[in-house]
């Protein structure tokens, strides 16, 4: 989007001076036929400097003056307007019509193809006052509570609006000098002047109270060291745990080396070894509980319980027989269960 410039008499506090205007290389119709309908004397506009001569004098003049809108505005502040029960009367004695008036600064038919206005001084100053003397003193008395800054933020508004009413400035199409009368004279016709009016509105801020300060809450310190008023000896000792662990039953006690191999399944119950040994005072702890398998419904000839077998006895080696001289009888074979017919030999010896 171009930059939109405009002149320096625009800005505001400035003085009112000739609007800068710039044409195109080809006037339109409608601004020859509007010109040669506001000037009384006829002039000739057969070229582009012709026009941009009879606009500049036209538009300058010290009667140009727009008619952009009409506010109604109160009278007094609210609190000393009269109260009827007529709305008419009410209406003919507390508000009266403010006419916003301005005139052209600039013109600009090659690129934006916009006109800009800018306020008169009566104008701003009858806005400037109505904006102190009521609009302030309804504001401050419709603020339902008072803060320290309170008259400091009113006195910071009015400020405000003086420099947003010298610096108003009214943008709008080209066409709009087809309202223009006799000595550059005119108003806002096709609803602009709507525009306007709510453009005015907005400079009009509201007081806004400031908003609520954050507190910090504090909380009362919590006590960390024990209060001495409190009864009960907060340092006593903690009562000590027995660990000495309870009698268990002496069948349950295991024996720290594994026991001889039972001859038949009458073997494992009885008392024979370790005849000497006492466990009536051995107090252990019950063993933890070995991993067992869980049951399943499986075929009992996949599990079955191990059945008590008796086991093989164990027979001594020909080295580990006593030797008793050169021979040995067939006697001492004998002994251990083994006959003659053991060692016979399976085949005849050649003679």
């Amino acid at each position: 989007m171009p930059l939109q410039l405009l002149p320096a008499t625009a800005q505001a506090f400035a003085k009112r001076s000739p609007p800068s205007i710039v044409l195109n290389s080809k006037v339109e119709p409608w601004l020859t036929q509007t010109l040669k309908r506001v000037n009384k004397i006829k002039r000739p506009l057969n070229s582009v400097p012709q026009h941009f001569r009879c606009l500049t004098e036209t538009l300058g003049h010290d009667n140009a003056m727009w008619a952009l809108c009409s506010i109604m505005l109160p009278k007094a502040p609210d609190s000393e307007l009269r109260r009827d029960s007529d709305p008419l009367v009410e209406g003919l004695f507390n508000f009266q019509l403010l006419h916003v008036e301005a005139y052209v600064v600039h013109v600009d038919m090659v690129s934006q193809n916009e006109v800009a206005f800018k306020l008169t001084t009566d104008t701003i100053d009858m806005l400037i006052e109505y904006h102190k003397e009521i609009f302030s003193v309804d504001t401050a008395a419709t603020t339902p509570w008072d803060w320290p800054e309170k008259d400091a933020q009113l006195k910071k508004l009015q400020d405000e609006f003086v420099q947003a009413a010298n610096r108003f400035v009214f943008r709008t199409g080209v066409r709009a000098l087809e309202g223009m009368e006799e000595d550059g004279a005119g108003e806002l016709l096709e609803g602009r002047s709507l525009e306007v009016q709510t453009a005015i509105t907005n400079l009009f801020s509201p007081l806004m109270p400031p908003p609520p300060r954050i507190v910090d809450v504090i909380h009362p310190q919590q006590q960390l060291l024990p209060n001495p008023e409190l009864t009960g000896n907060w340092w006593a000792p903690a009562p000590m745990l027995n660990t000495q662990p309870g009698p268990v039953d002496s069948w349950r006690v295991l024996p720290s080396t594994p026991s001889p191999t039972a001859t038949s399944c009458s073997d494992n119950q009885s008392n024979g070894f370790w005849p000497d040994m006492n466990f009536s005072n051995v107090q252990l702890p019950s063993p933890t509980p070995s991993f067992s398998m869980p049951f399943t419904s499986a075929p009992s000839h996949f599990y079955s319980s191990p059945e008590c077998m008796a086991p093989i006895p164990v027979m001594p080696l020909p080295s580990q027989l006593p030797h008793c001289g050169g021979d040995m009888g067939m006697g001492g074979f004998n002994d251990f269960g083994w006959s003659q017919s053991s060692f016979a030999p399976h085949y005849a010896t050649a003679i």
